[in-house]
């Protein structure tokens, strides 16, 4: 095809050109005379790839081996951004957040911008609400980010920030979140106080909009505490952020609720709450939903009358590592709300792993096809007919994982692993997702969370537990307890391709035959 004349921002042509002579990723250009598309993960660029042929060349801004949920972009990546004419994005908050900026921000005004997790329901692909199944006896508290933010022009880009301004209490509170392979990141610290001046920088946590996310909360001493946050929101880079509300919020640490002096409180002891900034209100608020069931139980409190409560079984010993060095030194006390799900997740309602299911990857498909024709309408015929032939095949791959997972004794079908990707698979293929083997992934696995564990592989007689084999670096305990109790460890695939698999028919094929192999009565 020939391409049109395009204009590029001349500082993303400079960083083009400088970064032409690198080898490191592929590069798009604007003389290979093909449709030039980017991804945002390896499953969608092999979907598109399937589709396009020779006609387009395609890369991802995340590599095989990345995390979607964390990889930060880099300026080879907003290089080809800008030589994109078409980029297809997962969303439904997959993507780490700096990976949809760097997309959105650098994509030239006539180029394709097509989010195909929302838009394949268009071609039937069914999407279910995403249920976290979290084994804590605390409550799990996280920030939340409510609603679209229309009224204020925002988009997914878009950043709502919530700051900590100001704490009281007899030792230092910290919220902080523990990444996949024991990395942490520290969002709220009392320590070295809380400064205006730089806008609060250094104790700001930033959500897109409608999205919320899991954060470990450590208070050093017992006593009563409070930790006032300021809700903005910054609806570009350039654009100065807008105030929405600043409340304080009230925690009883290791002491009893009533202590607290809130009167009549609503006393957090269980279930999944937010510090949430409400966008169509402007309100900080609490967000609740006790029995872990979803939108559906969730109750909304104002902060005045709701004391968090952090008690005695929630103190824990600093774990060893220069990445907890600032709650103490290792083995130091300190009583802490675990954050339940292990890595950086910062996620909306709906499950964006839709891909699990192999017929909402065919509606990808369709999505893609009929995009790269709009784009390129010469080469119709040959996206259709590759369009065509890949559905097949993706027809066949279907009916292979039903065909193999049924295969497994219904009582067997248990799916143990450390994240949650697969309710589509379960949904689709009935398998039941069991849950999470790391309760408590801010700490080193206690005596108590082995016990945890090995009564749930117990419980559920499961002959297997399953890892994506890009966590396994955080496997050591599962692979422990799973050797003491004669269960395998075996792989599943979720987010990404790696050196073994390569390709997203290989990748379902692989984890119904992994499945069926390790879930089978030997």
């Amino acid at each position: 095809m020939t391409r049109p004349a395009r204009r590029w921002p001349a500082v993303l042509l400079a960083l083009a050109l400088a970064l032409s002579a690198c080898t490191a990723k592929p590069l798009l250009t604007a003389g290979s005379g093909r449709l030039q598309v980017i991804t945002t993960t390896g499953i969608l660029r092999d979907l598109v790839r399937n589709v396009a042929g020779d006609r387009a060349d395609v890369v991802s801004l995340v590599p095989d081996n990345g995390d979607p949920h964390t990889y930060e972009p880099t300026l080879r990546d907003a290089r080809n951004v800008v030589y994109a004419d078409v980029a297809f994005s997962n969303y439904a908050m997959l993507e780490e957040q700096n990976v949809i900026r760097t997309l959105d921000s650098n994509l030239v005004d006539d180029a394709v911008n097509v989010s195909l997790a929302e838009e394949s329901v268009k071609y039937a692909a069914e999407i279910i609400p995403l249920v976290e199944h979290v084994d804590l006896d605390t409550v799990w508290l996280g920030l939340r980010a409510r609603g679209e933010g229309a009224s204020y022009g925002a988009d997914r880009s878009s950043q709502v920030l919530l700051s900590a301004t100001a704490a009281t209490g007899p030792g230092e509170v910290y919220a902080y979140l523990t990444g996949s392979f024991g990395d942490t990141d520290v969002y709220f610290d009392s320590s070295d106080g809380f400064d205006a001046a730089d806008g609060y920088r250094d104790d700001t946590m930033s959500l897109p909009a409608d999205a919320h996310t899991h954060l470990s909360w450590a208070f050093t001493e017992p006593g009563v505490y409070t930790l006032t946050l300021k809700a903005r929101i910054q609806v570009d880079e350039t654009a100065r952020p807008v105030d929405l509300d600043e409340q304080t919020f009230t925690f009883a640490v290791g002491v009893n609720p009533a202590q607290a002096g809130v009167p009549n409180p609503v006393v957090l002891d269980e279930g999944h709450a937010d510090l949430t900034a409400d966008l169509g209100t402007g309100a900080l608020e609490v967000l609740h939903d006790p029995s872990g069931g979803g939108e559906a139980t969730q109750k909304t409190y104002r902060p005045a009358e709701v004391v968090v409560d952090v008690p005695a079984k929630a103190l824990e010993e600093v774990p060893s590592g220069s990445q907890y060095a600032f709650l103490g030194r290792p083995g130091t006390q300190v009583y802490q709300l675990a954050q339940a799900v292990l890595g950086k997740h910062v996620h909306g309602e709906i499950d964006p792993h839709l891909w699990q299911d192999v017929r909402n990857g065919m509606a990808y498909v369709q999505l893609i096809r009929d995009t790269l024709i709009a784009a390129d309408p010469a080469g119709a015929g040959q996206y259709a007919a590759n369009a065509s032939a890949y559905l097949d095949e993706l027809e066949q791959t279907d009916d292979y994982v039903r065909e193999t997972i049924a295969a497994i004794p219904e009582a067997n079908r248990y799916l143990v692993t450390t994240h949650d990707a697969f309710g589509y698979l379960a949904d689709a293929y009935d398998v039941n997702v069991a849950g999470f083997v790391t309760p408590n992934p801010a700490t080193e696995p206690s005596l108590a969370d082995r016990r945890k564990l090995t009564r749930t592989i117990r419980s559920l007689d499961v002959p297997a537990v399953f890892l994506e084999p890009n966590l396994a670096a955080r496997s050591a305990t599962l692979t422990e307890v799973a050797a003491e109790q004669d269960v395998q460890v075996c792989a599943i695939y979720g987010d990404t391709f790696d050196d073994e698999v390569t390709s997203y028919v290989q990748m379902m094929r692989f984890n119904a035959d992994s499945l069926r192999r390790c879930l089978s009565p030997r």
